[in-house]
């Protein structure tokens, strides 16, 4: 893993991890540093994804080591504004930041494709709308569709930030959002009481300081609320995944915008939970380097097996 920066275009800064497949390597093609900045390996396009809310890219680095495997491609992911070494979220903060940053990393980068989660597919989804995007793959993109998701927005999670009750506020945006399955429906102070043992944990710890970046970008989807018009004119080809055990808004809104968009297709993966490409296993990686790879069925093998007789390969 490469840990370096980009610069935005308002002279801020943006914390990049990138990944290069060893497949890539083992060939003789190495991550450079080209006098344009774009880092690359061997010439092949690299991969751009974009994590959800509440959580750092930290998360999704063995989803994207996974994916530069199986592509034989880059794949940066980076820090959205806010957290882990990336600049402050502006005062001006919309949508529209995270479009240019994205801009910016994909230039950078050197990148052509993206992958995005939750809140990632929000941003991915309205930069397509203007930004030339090769091939792009969602999975639960928070995207507001007729007002579709006012009724997720509780004006208690803002009003506790605010007074700096985290708990209460987390409680509020777990209800809200309803993305930890079950859990979700607990009476609120069961949530306070669950928010405060998670404080006990490193990522837990780490989700209460990301409050107030959660209140900003749950303004930023409500506020680039969109019809289905405003998407028929894409053309970028893109694969929108739900989790089978996600919240069904997130289905729905696929569904939409698959039926209204010819360049869009949507499809559920059963038996994974909103978090999907932050937990183990490589199905989900597999299928969206499928896409990626223009449709095809062939992806490279992630990890390998010992040869017979114990020896090791060289």
């Amino acid at each position: 893993m490469e840990t370096w920066t980009v610069e935005t275009d308002d002279g801020g800064r943006l914390a990049v991890h990138s990944f290069l497949s060893p497949a890539a390597t083992a060939a003789g093609r190495t991550a450079s540093t080209p006098a344009d900045g774009e880092r690359t390996a061997g010439g092949a396009p690299g991969v751009v994804l974009i994590h959800g809310t509440l959580v750092t890219d930290a998360l999704y680095r063995p989803f994207a080591r996974k994916l530069s495997v199986l592509l034989g491609r880059p794949v940066h992911c980076y820090n959205r504004r806010g957290r882990g070494g990336s600049a402050p979220q502006p005062d001006d903060y919309s949508v529209k930041t995270e479009i240019t940053d994205l801009t910016a990393v994909m230039r950078e980068t050197g990148s052509t494709d993206v992958v995005a989660h939750s809140y990632g597919g929000f941003v991915a989804l309205q930069a397509a709308r203007t930004l030339p995007i090769g091939r792009l793959v969602t999975y639960d993109a928070a995207v507001s569709l007729s007002g579709s998701l006012n009724h997720r927005w509780r004006p208690e999670l803002e009003d506790a930030v605010t007074a700096g009750q985290l708990n209460h506020a987390w409680a509020h945006l777990v209800r809200g959002l309803a993305t930890a399955g079950p859990v979700s429906y607990l009476p609120l102070g069961a949530l306070r009481m669950l928010s405060i043992l998670s404080a006990r944990t490193t990522v837990g710890a780490e989700m209460r300081q990301l409050l107030p970046t959660a209140v900003a970008e749950m303004r930023a989807v409500l506020d680039a609320n969109a019809e289905l018009e405003d998407f028929t004119a894409l053309t970028t080809p893109i694969l929108m995944l739900s989790g089978g055990w996600s919240p069904a808004y997130f289905a729905q809104t696929g569904r939409e915008l698959a039926a209204a968009v010819p360049s869009i297709e949507f499809a559920v993966v059963p038996g994974q939970l909103h978090e999907g490409p932050i937990r183990p296993g490589k199905g989900l990686a597999v299928r969206m380097a499928r896409f990626i790879n223009g449709g095809g069925t062939e992806v490279r093998r992630l990890g390998h097996r010992r040869p017979r007789g114990g020896r090791a390969g060289g």
